[in-house]
């Protein structure tokens, strides 16, 4: 089943376009990675499926209903949530606070968001932080936050962007672990990411986007053997 369908979306700033006739699908319960350039149009792209970005054409559907055009909090309430590049945690809050706020979008009150969170925070490892002011957290820990809170909304698909930038060997394959966690509890993830090992080790399937076109879709290794990605975004294919 196709939970979610990117039907012939561009994107448009002025004269700039950042997308440009981009379709694609996920199944439910799949990892799909999408990469390319800096300045491809990936986080343009999440923006458009999360409701910060209307397209200038085409349309975005959540389990066959179209969401292009809705604002974000109203498809978080339906179940599309998503992390970003620079995580932004309520600074002055503990871990946990932070936590409980993003449970509130499906709690009914404050005990069902508390337990909400402390599930989620130690699903994620983080409940021993769950004290620890948010801004006090070393950058790992911050992303590992960053992706509870997300999860504390109860989403049906998780747009991880570039969750893994910073992040030691260590911290990375701690990360995939509770990406592929997350995935066994049945959601399903599309995550923007530069590191190749990363993306190739989780993805089921691969998009590659390069000045705001899709180039090419397949799994890891027809990716990681198509001349155009190797070109385009890999470096020079003699040298790969």
């Amino acid at each position: 089943m196709d939970l979610i369908e990117i039907r012939d979306v561009s994107k448009n700033f002025g004269g700039l376009a950042a997308l440009t006739h981009v379709s694609f699908f996920l199944k439910q319960g799949e990892i799909l990675g999408l990469i390319g350039p800096n300045g491809a149009g990936k986080t343009t792209l999440f923006n458009v499926v999360n409701g910060f970005y209307p397209p200038s054409r085409g349309e975005v559907f959540f389990k066959s209903q179209k969401i292009s055009g809705l604002k974000p909090h109203q498809i978080c309430k339906l179940g599309i949530a998503r992390t970003f590049q620079v995580v932004r945690p309520l600074q002055r809050m503990t871990a946990f606070d932070n936590v409980i706020a993003s449970a509130f979008l499906r709690a009914k009150n404050k005990s069902e968001a508390e337990g909400i969170a402390l599930e989620t925070m130690r699903f994620t490892g983080l409940y021993e932080d769950r004290h620890v002011v948010s801004k006090g957290l070393p950058l790992g820990k911050r992303k590992k936050l960053e992706i509870t809170r997300a999860l504390a909304t109860r989403p049906e698909m998780l747009l991880l962007d570039e969750s893994f930038a910073g992040l030691n060997p260590s911290e990375q394959n701690e990360l995939i672990e509770i990406i592929r966690k997350v995935r066994t509890n049945g959601i399903t993830i599309m995550v923007i990411e530069h590191h190749m090992k990363v993306i190739m080790s989780i993805s089921d399937r691969i998009v590659v986007l390069n000045y705001g076109e899709k180039i090419a879709e397949g799994t890891p290794k027809e990716i990681g053997n198509n001349l155009l990605v190797i070109q385009a975004y890999l470096g020079d294919a003699e040298n790969a």
